[in-house]
């Protein structure tokens, strides 16, 4: 008869997890039990997990439209201070204020740059955006960023390699921001490399995953801070002077780890950094 009722509770107990991950668990008649006493308790955890997660969303809901709305009423407003700055440099200005003219663009340019970051680091952090990954070729995702930083290398006399590998390799991933993530590190890249060096870019096909290697013969990263570089506006010790928010790499990884893939870095001081990131063949 013991084993009978332990074999009874077990079941019940089965049939408790079973209604609770269905959403639909009603506890029985109180009947003063451990059984039912741990009904109650259940009943009752499963409520307040409930109400959390429903206030979890609002909240989720109330970031978003805060965000939208903040990016919505700053966007005209600074426009029209970029529009207008640049008007201001096409004009006959004395020397002193053409200098002025072009620090208000150059600022204006880079909070430009801080909100749209913020913007995007919000949508990825509340979880109100959803990556939508598809199987695709590996490559086109590289040659977009390395046509969008060809003035900044160009302007450095930076070249920049990156051979089309000999077999199409495809992984799955969101287009639009994988992309945004490889520009995001090339642009790193470019940024703490002297002029006249060499970025390589190779696409290599695995098992399991798709990598792109991005391989700079720039300033590199002390052992160190390479557990730190990720981190939301953290500059190194070494590029303080250099333009920069510190939340390229961030929202890199955020975006690359949203889609199950990962990034490893490689590097040693004064002999350049290797970026290796990491797209899964499959969704």
């Amino acid at each position: 008869m013991k084993i009978k009722g332990m074999r009874s509770t077990y079941k019940r107990l089965n049939q408790m997890l079973d209604d609770a991950m269905e959403g639909c668990f009603e506890e029985r008649d109180y009947d003063e039990t451990e059984l039912s006493k741990l009904e109650v308790k259940w009943k009752r955890f499963l409520t307040t997990s409930k109400l959390s997660n429903q206030k979890l969303e609002e909240e989720r809901s109330n970031i978003k439209e805060m965000v939208s709305d903040i990016s919505h009423q700053v966007k005209t407003p600074l426009a029209n201070i970029l529009l207008y700055s640049r008007l201001l440099e096409e004009q006959d200005l004395p020397k002193e204020s053409q200098h002025m003219v072009s620090e208000i663009v150059k600022q204006s340019e880079k909070l430009d740059f801080l909100i749209q970051s913020l913007v995007k680091t919000s949508r990825l952090e509340t979880g109100t955006f959803q990556f939508t990954p598809e199987s695709q070729d590996v490559f086109s995702v590289v040659k977009g960023p390395v046509s969008q930083i060809k003035q900044k290398s160009e302007k450095k006399r930076i070249q920049i390699l990156c051979e089309e590998p000999k077999q199409q390799a495809e992984a799955f991933y969101d287009k639009k921001w994988t992309v945004e993530a490889v520009y995001n590190i090339l642009d790193n890249a470019v940024k703490y490399s002297k002029e006249n060096t060499v970025i390589q870019i190779n696409v290599k096909q695995y098992d399991f995953f798709v990598c792109i290697e991005i391989c700079d013969k720039g300033m590199g990263i002390s052992e160190e801070e390479i557990p730190l570089i990720f981190q939301r506006f953290y500059r190194g010790k070494m590029v303080k002077e250099e333009e920069g928010v510190g939340i390229g790499l961030y929202l890199a990884r955020q975006i690359i780890e949203g889609q199950n893939g990962y990034i490893k870095v490689a590097s040693k001081e004064g002999e350049g950094s290797l970026f290796s990131v990491f797209l899964p063949v499959t969704g």
